[in-house]
């Protein structure tokens, strides 16, 4: 589990093929591996990688066909800078939002607005996670925690204060960057709770449908 507060920006030192899937070595001068054992999970652009081995300023995963699938590390190179969080203790504070680090789409940077010191990104909206991202909402953008500030049909807008921009790889985005998404948990398991004895539905959670089940 995961909060979406980036710890650190490390970088893809090395990449290994092994047929379908591959072994990557992410590394960092930043990330403080004091604490880190072989099988614990570190978020990579918020992708839950497992580290299978670990030196005091790298870690490297396997990343298998599926991740590979639904995510943008098939396209990484060496030199690839990653956003990177270890999965948080019972005792951290709770700073973000509550993060799985399961990917469930990516989307597109299709415009970047300075504003004062802030930096208003414009991102493609994919059909299927619409109905997760809502004003004021909370979304994870390569592992950054962030909160949704307007939604259109097919797109919505991101702030980035100047700290989010310096502490982690917002500052690379260009117009046209794909970029790593996971909507809200909690409206995941909302919708799923429901929908579990009306499987019949499809138009999702509506207004209507939470007043029926009593949370309104």
């Amino acid at each position: 589990m995961f909060t979406g507060i980036i710890e650190a920006v490390g970088h893809v030192s090395q990449i290994q093929q092994h047929g379908n899937d591959i072994a990557i070595t992410i590394s960092s001068q930043s990330l403080d591996f004091s604490d880190v054992k072989l099988g614990d999970s570190i978020a990579s652009n918020g992708v839950c990688l497992t580290v299978t081995a670990l030196t005091h300023q790298s870690f490297s995963a396997d990343v298998s066909a599926e991740t590979l699938a639904y995510t943008q590390f098939g396209q990484y190179q060496i030199g690839q800078r990653i956003n990177l969080e270890k999965a948080m203790l019972a005792t951290s504070r709770f700073g973000g939002h509550i993060v799985s680090g399961h990917v469930d789409g990516v989307s597109k940077v299709i415009k970047l607005q300075p504003e004062g010191r802030a930096l208003q990104v414009w991102l493609s909206m994919p059909a299927a996670l619409a109905r997760y991202i809502a004003h004021k909402g909370s979304v994870t953008v390569d592992g950054i925690s962030l909160t949704v500030n307007s939604v259109l049909a097919d797109c919505f807008r991101l702030t980035i204060v100047p700290h989010t921009a310096a502490q982690t790889t917002v500052s690379q985005l260009k117009i046209g960057t794909m970029v790593h998404l996971e909507v809200d948990v909690i409206a995941r398991y909302l919708e799923r709770l429901t929908h579990v004895n009306h499987p019949e539905q499809e138009q999702g959670v509506t207004k209507a449908l939470l007043s029926q089940r009593g949370f309104l």
